[in-house]
């Protein structure tokens, strides 16, 4: 949170799904940074995607990179 209001970024990535982040978001996109919200596929409260920018998933680039290291 306190990124958002020093400015030293423009967008931030959570990874997590849980709503004890939501002041942390409603706080960031009040400051105008895009909040995007990486749950690694799972279901996030509705009152987090309430105060969320977008969302993307890292999960299957993963899965990907733990399959190769234990071939």
């Amino acid at each position: 949170a306190s990124l958002s209001f020093k400015h030293q970024v423009d967008k931030i990535i959570l990874i997590a799904g849980d709503s004890d982040f939501v002041p942390a978001a409603k706080l960031a996109r009040t400051e105008g940074i895009d909040f995007v919200l990486d749950s690694l596929g799972a279901d996030i409260r509705n009152n987090l995607s309430l105060h969320i920018d977008g969302r993307r998933t890292c999960d299957e680039k993963f899965k990907f990179y733990l399959n190769q290291l234990f071939k």
